[in-house]
């Protein structure tokens, strides 16, 4: 007996044909490969010459210290706050600004490190650095 359909017994094939699909997506694929352009991950930096002229004279250093009890220290002078500006500001007016070693101590509160940094950078010194960063590392 034949069913209303004209079908026969037999089941019929329900499976798609994925082989165009996967053709498609493979050349897409490859077309998106050529298509990205190759990044180069570089910086350039102009480094100094092996014939640059040596500094005319070496610059001052400051030496600050920041102590656990908030004090400030310059050069073995122990400063407020305010005074600490102060000598920031005449410093960054100098015509050779002095190179400034920021050392607080390892108990030193951070708010104290920051404010002497936030300090600096607003005077506009450019010579800065954290000097005895040894004392943090892992023992």
């Amino acid at each position: 007996m034949i069913p209303l359909g004209g079908e026969s017994d037999e089941e019929m094939m329900v499976d798609i044909n994925t082989t165009p699909l996967v053709d498609v997506l493979l050349v897409l694929l490859v077309m998106l490969i050529i298509t990205i352009p190759i990044q180069l991950h570089s910086v350039s930096l102009e480094m100094p010459g092996t014939n640059a002229p040596p500094p005319l004279n070496e610059p001052e250093i400051v030496q600050i210290d920041v102590t656990p009890a908030g004090a400030f220290v310059w050069n073995g002078d122990t400063l407020t706050r305010a005074d600490l500006e102060a000598r920031l500001q005449a410093a960054a007016q100098q015509p050779d600004q002095p190179e400034i070693h920021l050392r607080p101590d390892r108990t030193a509160k951070y708010e104290q490190v920051a404010a002497v940094l936030a300090t600096a950078q607003r005077f506009g010194l450019l010579k800065i650095g954290l000097v005895g960063s040894e004392q943090f590392a892992p023992q």
